[in-house]
């Protein structure tokens, strides 16, 4: 089974220099896939759909956004914000040139910015489970699973069951992807204890009330025409039914409902994987 490529660069945002690692797939000459993960997860989220982009010829990079996984944490927490983490990944999406992009709920967001920006020569675009409008309720759900986060755990068996009940609404996952999950999950602190792969202080910027986020006015940049795969999992309570809806009513734009998922679509499944691979040709 093919293993992935590890790279890195440094970001730049505002004086600060940030490393970012990414890990990549299938041939260099292949046209670029850039896959970016949600709030708390890292870019191994996409193994599975990574090796079978790969295995038809694309060349896959999945980054670890700033804060999470092997990228960099950033000084001042204020800074774990979607323009920051645009901005440090910046030179990876001008380097690899014409490229298609998949985001998962903030890496959708990432995603939709990066595709208002003509300069980074966005195409195809899959935005998994995320859109531009944010209900207040599920914003405040993941502000709460986030701030009843355990700092640490006694083994990585607990931590995947933290990542079981937090996480359950990605769907029927096998015993093999909650280890895959859970092994990528996990880092080791200065004192050797068990702890999740992030920095906690991502919760920070987070308002303790949040409000609706309403971004509809960035979609007509986003939505120009170009493709664009909306997933929506059925019981999703970041995209609802409505604001997906809107979004198909765009050309260009495709809906596909993930039955027996909320949020967010893990991507492993191999007819969600086929959606994908399919859409991107």
């Amino acid at each position: 089974m093919e293993e992935p490529r590890l790279g890195q660069f440094c970001g730049e945002y505002q004086g600060l220099r940030v490393p970012i690692r990414w890990h990549e797939w299938g041939p260099p000459s292949g046209r670029p896939v850039v896959c970016v993960h949600g709030l708390t997860r890292t870019g191994r989220d996409f193994d599975a759909l990574a090796r079978a982009l790969a295995a038809a010829g694309r060349r896959v990079l999945c980054p670890d956004v700033p804060g999470r996984g092997l990228s960099g944490w950033l000084p001042d927490p204020a800074l774990y914000a979607v323009p920051t983490y645009l901005a440090l990944l910046q030179p990876l999406l001008a380097a690899v040139g014409p490229h298609d992009f998949v985001g998962t709920s903030m890496g959708g967001l990432i995603g939709m910015a990066a595709a208002a920006q003509p300069e980074l020569r966005t195409g195809r675009l899959v935005l998994n489970d995320v859109g531009p409008f944010l209900p207040a309720a599920a914003l405040a759900r993941i502000r709460a699973y986030l701030a009843a986060a355990p700092q640490e755990f006694p083994d990585l068996a607990a931590l995947e069951g933290h990542l079981r009940r937090v996480h359950a609404p990605f769907g029927p996952l096998s015993d093999a992807e909650w280890a895959h999950l859970a092994r990528h999950s996990a880092r080791i602190t200065p004192a050797g204890r068990i702890a999740l792969h992030y920095d906690p202080r991502i919760l920070e910027p987070m308002p303790e009330q949040p409000t609706d986020l309403d971004l509809w006015a960035l979609w007509p940049q986003v939505a120009t025409g170009r493709p664009v795969l909306v997933l929506r999992g059925e019981h999703s309570d970041l995209l609802d039914a409505a604001t997906a809806a809107r979004m198909a009513e765009s050309p260009g734009v495709q809906l596909a409902t993930i039955r027996g998922v909320g949020h967010a679509p893990a991507l492993m499944e191999p007819g969600q994987i086929t959606l994908i691979r399919d859409f991107l040709g």
